[in-house]
């Protein structure tokens, strides 16, 4: 029988364009050491370490082992996982995997990215076969571009609308230390900013950054020794809907249709505007705070600007959405989906200081992974045990 598994503690690097003070390695011992420390423990208690980023990036082959220094896992077994975007939140799901096994009782699980020693839009462009599936477009600007004129044309929605989830998400890294970028914005100023492709503007994009978190799993038998109030796993789902750019769908993120419906219905949640708490998200450009909520069912396909001005998805909202400020404020890709799970599970633990919400008082948490149109994996925390 699978155990009941927690989040016990996690820490994360104040995100940043540019750590050239720290290396690869020396960033990811940040995160691990303030994920150690926030759960009062020490390397020596942990069983094994699950790491990811996006190694076509920065050419590091054998991230395993060459992190080693960073990590601690010196002579622990450490696993690699890396799947684009949604690497973070694939390291998560595998790491609750293997210690609801039994594998491991405490896993340390991390994810991290040096874009300033990368070379993104070449990495994405060259990822995909040169003959019959690479990217006219090159990079993930481009495509996202499409991905947002669809949404345009489907509803008659304006770009404003667009630039409403960049205040939002602004004006919450404003309160969010770790976050890259911590200044509020106006709607007036997303749409003054150079258009780079249309009809998306500079500041409806993430930045490129560099950062690293870590997440402590631990089993049932441990886990409420360790820490006073766990971040329980409710459920998890995976979507990997296509193999190839030409399967892609512009209507709707569907990998996150699909993923949403698996986890909701495992779960028992039938109406997740009102049942969920808040919700940290993969958001890494503006049209994705319409279009995807609208596929995770939050409202009905085209009524995702009106959530947003009406307020409900702000901090002070029925639903808030990225407390932290999201990629929006800081994408550290390899990084970016575990930063998700590392907040969705301290909004659990009523331990998110001034990015809190509701006083403290989140029962379920929800934290999404993303991956270029294709791959969507979902991770509900809870605070009461399944």
């Amino acid at each position: 029988m699978a155990r009941r598994v927690a989040v016990v503690g996690s820490g994360q690097t104040y995100h940043s364009g540019g750590r050239a003070d720290v290396n690869g390695q020396e960033l990811i011992a940040e995160a691990v050491n303030r994920a150690l420390e926030s759960a009062n423990m020490t390397i020596d208690e942990i069983d094994g370490i699950v790491i990811g980023n996006m190694d076509h990036f920065e050419g590091i082959n054998f991230v395993d082992s060459w992190s080693a220094p960073g990590t601690g896992g010196t002579m622990k077994p450490v696993i690699k996982l890396t799947t684009g975007g949604t690497t973070g939140t694939t390291l998560a799901i595998g790491g609750y995997h293997l210690v609801a096994s039994g594998m491991f009782s405490k896993l340390l699980v991390i994810g991290w990215e040096k874009n300033t020693e990368s070379d993104t839009t070449a990495a994405i462009t060259t990822a995909f076969d040169p003959i019959w599936d690479r990217l006219v477009f090159a990079g993930a600007i481009g495509g996202l571009a499409v991905e947002a004129q669809a949404y345009l044309a489907r509803y008659n929605h304006k770009k404003e609308d667009a630039a409403r989830v960049v205040v939002r998400d602004r004006k919450n890294g404003a309160n969010n230390p770790f976050a890259h970028v911590q200044k509020e914005t106006t709607v007036k100023q997303v749409m003054a900013s150079p258009l780079i492709a249309d009809p998306l503007h500079w500041l409806d994009m993430c930045p490129r950054t560099d950062g690293a978190a870590a997440v402590i799993f631990a089993d049932e038998y441990v886990a409420e020794k360790i820490c006073p109030k766990p971040a329980w796993v409710l459920g998890t789902s995976v979507r990997h809907n296509a193999a190839m750019t030409a399967d892609v769908s512009l209507d709707g993120l569907h990998s996150m249709v699909a993923a949403s419906k698996e986890l909701f219905g495992k779960t028992g949640i039938t109406d997740p505007l009102k049942q969920l708490d808040v919700i940290e998200m993969y958001l890494p450009y503006s049209y994705a705070g319409l279009s995807w909520i609208e596929s995770l069912g939050l409202c009905k396909p085209g009524d995702g600007p009106k959530l947003l001005w009406d307020g409900v998805t702000d901090m002070e909202g029925e639903l808030p959405i990225n407390p932290s400020g999201g990629p929006i404020c800081g994408n550290p890709i390899g990084a970016t989906a575990l930063i998700r799970v590392a907040e969705a599970t301290l909004q659990v633990q009523g331990r998110a200081e001034a990015r809190q919400v509701k006083g403290g008082k989140v029962d379920l948490a929800l934290a999404t992974g993303f991956g270029g149109c294709f791959w969507t994996d979902l991770l509900l925390f809870g605070s009461k045990k399944p």
